[in-house]
């Protein structure tokens, strides 16, 4: 294996019954009823990026709410993505490398990314908040759910990250993180996730110059206190997931959570956008490499002594961490991981892309189609529900004396087992056992803060 660089209750707030249900006998204007039902879907929700979300939206008939399958598709596809990405082969056909694990390499992290954001936007209500207990509550969530999930990634930092780069801590940095952009509207979300994926990583190229070099180990408990401030640079700017410049992610997850995403023109202008961003990004860094970007880079790692073949293996499967600080045309490279602006910007789009495409596969309204669309959509939304449970499981699989296959016959396996076991588990169970843990943390921790 390769490094990555990898239920719905519809209960109203008071938890009493169906999001906007009234008391028997209480008449209500349909327009409040509706109103209503906007207000308890949302308030109902407790959606996160690795644990289980709930993804509803208030249907046209007051008082009821849907699930959004393809958002739970969607994060079924970045699992699976992961999976590859630590299962099979990433490199070149010479090396034995795989077009599935090459094409998820980087992008399948990004995914989760951007899908923490729309999960954080349907947790907040999806509407930007406003200083009070409501938004300390949320606050206060969003903190307790980074201490488990950090606690977890931590925990599992025996794991060797030459086979997975574990994402955990550096996700928990990231909710952190989200929380100042609650306060901002849509239109904001977005022109400040374009303006982070540009920026972020030059300033990033500045201070890395006077950061030490991480160790790229997976981090673990005892750097807690060994090397405080050397694990939250590596956790930030220099490790393989840095959560400043990752924040993009988020910021363009929350404006896409509070889009109407049972809309099809909705789900259509994702796909669309998407592709036209990730497209456009990579013929813009290749142009870019051409006109003397790539020259200048190979350059400067001769005269450091830097061996040749090194660096063309990170210009094209992307570098171990960040790019090197040596030259500004590193900021043209849009190879894997690389955190500059075409490689934040076109996994931005590639994650657009593919919540679009599962957003639309959910809404197919021909039968044949339809029934095909959830074959195929069902078990990804089965184990997109629970992936906090499948994504630990896996990491701790592929790094135990169990995993004896050849790449392609484990990863088969290990997807067969995410999707049968998704299914079986929520058609019985319900929400994943971390999944359970971690939300029923996260509630505690809102309802001591925000009094309700």
């Amino acid at each position: 294996g390769q490094h990555t660089g990898g239920q719905h209750d519809g209960n109203g707030p008071d938890g009493s019954g169906p999001a906007g249900t009234r008391p028997h006998g209480v008449r209500t204007d349909p327009t409040q009823a509706a109103e209503s039902a906007v207000r308890g879907a949302s308030a109902g929700v407790a959606a996160e990026a690795m644990d289980a979300p709930t993804y509803v939206l208030p249907s046209e008939r007051a008082g009821s709410a849907r699930r959004l399958r393809g958002v739970d598709a969607a994060r079924g596809v970045a699992l699976l993505g992961m999976m590859a990405v630590h299962a099979l082969v990433v490199g070149t056909p010479a090396e034995g490398g795989s077009w599935l694990a090459n094409t998820a390499q980087g992008r399948a992290a990004a995914l989760f990314g951007l899908l923490a954001g729309v999960g954080i936007a349907f947790m907040t209500g999806r509407r930007p908040l406003t200083a009070g207990r409501p938004a300390a509550g949320h606050a206060a969530s969003l903190t307790v759910r980074a201490l488990a999930i950090g606690a977890l990634g931590l925990a599992l930092g025996y794991t060797d990250a030459a086979v997975t780069a574990v994402i955990l801590p550096y996700y928990a940095v990231l909710f952190v993180l989200a929380i100042p952009l609650l306060f901002l509207g849509t239109r904001t979300l977005l022109v400040t996730g374009a303006g982070l994926a540009v920026a972020l990583p030059v300033l990033s190229h500045l201070v890395r110059t006077f950061l030490p070099e991480p160790p790229l180990a997976n981090p673990s408990f005892p750097g807690l206190f060994t090397d405080p401030l050397g694990l939250l640079s590596e956790l930030t700017l220099t490790g393989y997931y840095p959560a400043l410049p990752w924040t993009a992610y988020v910021a363009i997850g929350l404006a896409v959570g509070r889009m109407r995403l049972d809309s099809v023109r909705v789900a259509g202008a994702l796909l669309g956008v998407g592709v036209v961003t990730a497209v456009g990004t990579g013929i813009a860094s290749d142009l870019l490499l051409e006109a003397g970007g790539r020259a200048a880079i190979l350059a400067d790692a001769s005269a450091r002594g830097t061996d040749p073949a090194v660096v063309q293996q990170w210009l094209t499967l992307g570098p171990d961490g960040t790019t090197p600080p040596t030259t500004w045309w590193w900021l043209a490279v849009d190879a894997p991981h690389a955190t500059t602006p075409p490689d934040l910007l076109q996994t931005i789009g590639s994650s657009l892309a593919v919540l679009g495409l599962m957003l639309l596969l959910s809404q197919v309204t021909q039968p044949v189609l339809r029934h095909l669309s959830i074959v195929v959509s069902e078990p990804l939304a089965a184990a997109g529900s629970m992936t906090l449970t499948f994504y630990t499981a896996h990491v701790v699989f592929v790094n135990s004396p169990l995993d004896t296959y050849t790449p392609t016959t484990g990863y088969v396996l290990q997807v067969v087992a995410v999707l049968l076991l998704g299914l079986a588990w929520r058609a019985t169970a319900g929400r994943g056992p971390l999944e359970a843990a971690v939300t029923g943390l996260t509630r505690r921790a809102k309802s001591a803060v925000s009094g309700r």
